[in-house]
């Protein structure tokens, strides 16, 4: 629980998919990421990830510790053309499925699991390190990036810790 407020358990709105991590690797950026089928959270991101942006460019910024992005924007990406992209490859630390990629909202408090819970802080804008993703290439990246605003994912920040799972419920948390 956040402070001392009392929480409310909205209905479930969704679950993981995927969880996904990158080890550090001298000179590499943080995708695409590899799937986990469990991981530790916390205050600083999942552990075993590494993301070079947030660390050395954003000095660890806590708001940024997990990123995250709904299964149905790959999925929608997978029927524009870009068929290569499957979840991990966009960098987002947890795919979620059955929550909409407009349905995240910056100040909304999610639980994870049994006791994982994040504040969304803000939207993850596209770069020019999705040259990295399978099938863009520097020859794309361009034209990728443009298909990217408004659906690279959301950042978070870790307000309590603990283990995730694949298939854990992902419920939306409120406070009086």
């Amino acid at each position: 629980m956040v402070g001392s407020r009392k929480t409310s358990l909205a209905a479930i709105t969704g679950s993981v998919n995927s969880i996904n991590v990158k080890a550090y690797e001298e000179g590499e950026r943080g995708l695409p990421k590899r799937s986990v089928g469990t991981a530790t959270v916390r205050l600083r991101g999942i552990d075993g990830d590494f993301n070079r942006h947030r660390v050395e460019e954003r000095g660890g910024d806590l708001d940024r510790a997990l990123l995250l992005l709904p299964l149905a924007t790959i999925k929608q990406l997978n029927e524009e053309g870009w068929d290569e992209i499957a979840p991990g490859d966009l960098g987002e630390n947890i795919t979620t499925l059955g929550i909409s990629y407009k349905e995240f909202v910056p100040g909304n408090i999610y639980r994870i699991g049994d006791y994982v819970e994040i504040e969304i802080t803000e939207k993850c804008d596209p770069c020019g390190n999705l040259s990295l993703v399978p099938g863009v290439g520097t020859e794309r990246v361009h034209e990728f990036v443009r298909t990217m605003i408004d659906r690279r994912g959301w950042y978070a920040k870790v307000l309590e810790e603990g283990q995730i799972k694949e298939g854990d419920e992902i419920a939306e948390l409120y406070y009086d």
